[in-house]
C-alpha cells in the first residue's frame, strides 16, 4: 500500500504558548512564484485542508481565467486521526458566553468546554502567523481567514474583536445561534482600524434551516435546526455588518441553493478562494 500524498503539501505540529497542540497543514504552489503570496488560514484543517488545497491547485494554474492566484493555504487542525475534533473546536471556536446564556443543544445535552476563542486568536495572531511569515513570503494586503459552522462564528468574532488580523473574512454557515447577543453587542461597538477596507463574505446553504427529509425525526433535531435560523441569521447579520461597517467593510452574502450544512462546504470553499485570493 502507498500512502496518499498531496503535491505541494506539508504538515507540522505546533504547541501554543498556552500548552495546546495543533497540527498545521500547509500547501504552497510548485514551483513557487516570485514575490509575496496571498495566504488563506483555514479552520478545521484536518477535514477542510484537502478540499481547499485541491481546489486551489486546480484553479490557480490559470489565474487569468479562474480569478484565483497561486497562494499559500494554512489549515489549522489538531493532532488527531479524525476529520473533525468536535471537543477541541467547540472550545477554540466559541466566544466566552456566561453559562446561563449558553444556547440549547439537541436533547438538552450538556456543553463541554466552550469560550476559548480569545486564546485561539492569540495563537493565530502571535504565534502561527509570524511563523508562516518567517517561512513564506506573505503579502500582508492579501490575507484571509475561512471558517465553517462554529468556524464561521469564530471568523465573525475575529473580525469584530481583531479587525486588523486579516484583510478578508469568510464566514461559511456561521453558527450565530450560539452567541447572537454577544455578536450584536460587539457589532454595536465595532470600530475598524484606520487602514484599507476589510472584505467580508458570509455564505449559507438554502437547506440549513430545514426542508430536508429527516428534519421531523422523533427527536428534536429538526425543531432545533429550525430554531437556529441558520439562513435567516446569516442573511440578517451580513446586512447588519454592512450597515455598521459602511465606511470600513465591503460585505457580500451568498446563499447556495439545494445545499445543506455539510454539502455546502466545497461550494463555500471554492467561492472563498475566488473572493480572497484573486490576482492583484
Amino acid at each position: 500500500m502507498i500512502d496518499a500524498v498531496l503535491p505541494g503539501a506539508s504538515v507540522r505540529d505546533m504547541r501554543s504558548n498556552a500548552g495546546h497542540d495543533y497540527r498545521i497543514f500547509v500547501w504552497q504552489p510548485e514551483p513557487r512564484p516570485r514575490g509575496p503570496l496571498p495566504v488563506l488560514y483555514l479552520l478545521d484543517g484536518n477535514g477542510m485542508f484537502p478540499i481547499a488545497a485541491a481546489a486551489l491547485a486546480l484553479q490557480s494554474r490559470r489565474a487569468e481565467r479562474t480569478g484565483v492566484a497561486p497562494s499559500i493555504i494554512v489549515g489549522i487542525g489538531y493532532p488527531a486521526a479524525h476529520w473533525i475534533d468536535a471537543r477541541r473546536r467547540t472550545c477554540d471556536y466559541t466566544p466566552p458566553v456566561a453559562g446561563g446564556r449558553l444556547a440549547q443543544r439537541p436533547g438538552n445535552r450538556e456543553w463541554g468546554e466552550t469560550g476559548g476563542a480569545d486564546h485561539f486568536l492569540d495563537f493565530i495572531q502571535h504565534e502561527l502567523a509570524p511563523a508562516i511569515s518567517n517561512e513564506f513570503p506573505i503579502d500582508p494586503d492579501r490575507t484571509a481567514l475561512f471558517g465553517h459552522s462554529f468556524g464561521g462564528l469564530f471568523a465573525l468574532y475575529a473580525l469584530l474583536t481583531r479587525p486588523a488580523l486579516v484583510r478578508s473574512t469568510i464566514a461559511a454557515s456561521p453558527s450565530i445561534w450560539f452567541a447572537p447577543d454577544d455578536l450584536r453587542e460587539r457589532l454595536a461597538n465595532f470600530a475598524a482600524p484606520p487602514m484599507a477596507r476589510r472584505r467580508v463574505l458570509v455564505t449559507v446553504g438554502s437547506l440549513e434551516q430545514g426542508g430536508m427529509s429527516g428534519d421531523n425525526d422523533a427527536d428534536d433535531y429538526g425543531s432545533w435546526i429550525r430554531r437556529n435560523r441558520m439562513v435567516d441569521n446569516a442573511r440578517e447579520f451580513s446586512a447588519e455588518l454592512g450597515r455598521a461597517g459602511d465606511a470600513s467593510l465591503d460585505v457580500s452574502f451568498r446563499m447556495f441553493e439545494d445545499e445543506n450544512h455539510a454539502s455546502v462546504v466545497p461550494s463555500a470553499i471554492s467561492l472563498a478562494l475566488r473572493f480572497a485570493l484573486s490576482p492583484k
